[in-house]
């Protein structure tokens, strides 16, 4: 027999914002549901930041870039209060995200926050969110986040690199490519939580979680070729110890990995290579972002173990 699905009152669990779902959500498991929902690789520095006279529910940061994140909760229908304490935090603390969580989302606040994102580059993104508690039966509740608004990060993209004046016909193929990747990755299954915006340029990083290392991936338009890397940016000692494992991460890879110490640089680099596709044919984007994120999980799973 097929139980029943039940919405939950938010204020039956927590009963005061600040003590009760701040601290909750704050907490790694909890936290760690809201990066996944929204797709950033992300960490609590501190709740209750102050800011002037005022303090913002959670302060925390983008662990690839460090960029700050303001999270502000309110367990009610959203206020005009709320919205000029969110753009107050952000400028006191000088965030780059601003995560907007609420019981419920009027119109005029959601034609708001779409604006900011259309009308701020880059540097400013911001997500409202809808939260919810569902149980089945006398099963205990279980936390929904529902993205209501996020950033339009193509367009934002765009901007930036058209504002520029550099915006060539290969930084457009790159751009459309990799907002693709992103999607792609987003439908399928795999290693990497975080999420990063998709730019004009022929790489994009991957977070592992490890401050110390990433996946790059490229795509070479002029030879047609892509490559997959394993990118130390500054730890020579870090790159010998996987040196020294070179016959079992390759093993593990299932080819012969390009090895790159990068002499008088401080970066150091372990570099596999595909080529014969052609990044300018859309028809071909399927088949790059396969063969790209299979190896990108290949590689990650060969070396894993040696990075944690």
């Amino acid at each position: 027999m097929l139980g029943k699905i039940e919405k939950v009152e938010l204020r039956e669990i927590w009963k005061h914002e600040a003590i009760d779902f701040t601290n909750w959500l704050a907490e790694s498991d909890n936290f760690k549901l809201l990066a996944e929902e929204i797709g950033l690789d992300m960490q609590v520095l501190k709740t209750e930041a102050n800011v002037g006279g005022f303090s913002a529910d959670i302060l925390a940061e983008e662990l690839n870039t460090g960029k700050k994140i303001i999270i502000e909760n309110q367990l009610e229908e959203t206020d005009h209060k709320h919205l000029g304490q969110i753009i107050t935090y952000a400028s006191g603390l000088e965030a780059n995200y601003i995560i907007w969580i609420f019981k419920k989302m009027r119109d005029e606040h959601r034609k708001a926050i779409d604006w900011l994102n259309e009308i701020t580059d880059e540097d400013l993104s911001i997500f409202a969110i809808q939260m919810e508690l569902w149980k089945i039966g006398d099963s205990n509740p279980a936390p929904k986040f529902n993205v209501i608004c996020s950033p339009n990060d193509w367009a934002k993209a765009y901007k930036k690199a058209s504002g520029s004046g550099n915006l060539s016909d290969n930084n457009l193929t790159q751009l459309n490519f990799w907002e693709g990747f992103v999607d792609y990755c987003s439908q399928h299954k795999n290693p990497f939580k975080g999420k990063r915006t998709a730019r004009p340029q022929h790489w994009y990083n991957v977070s592992i979680g490890n401050s110390h290392v990433e996946l790059s991936l490229e795509i070479i338009i002029k030879n047609s070729l892509m490559r997959v890397s394993l990118y130390i940016p500054d730890n020579k000692q870090l790159y010998k110890e996987l040196e020294s494992k070179k016959s079992e991460i390759e093993s593990a890879f299932g080819d012969t990995l390009d090895w790159k110490i990068l002499e008088g640089k401080k970066a150091s680099r372990i570099d596999f290579e595909t080529g014969d596709i052609d990044i300018q044919n859309q028809e071909n984007y399927a088949d790059a972002y396969k063969c790209l994120l299979d190896n990108a999980i290949k590689l990650y799973n060969a070396v894993k173990k040696y990075i944690k």
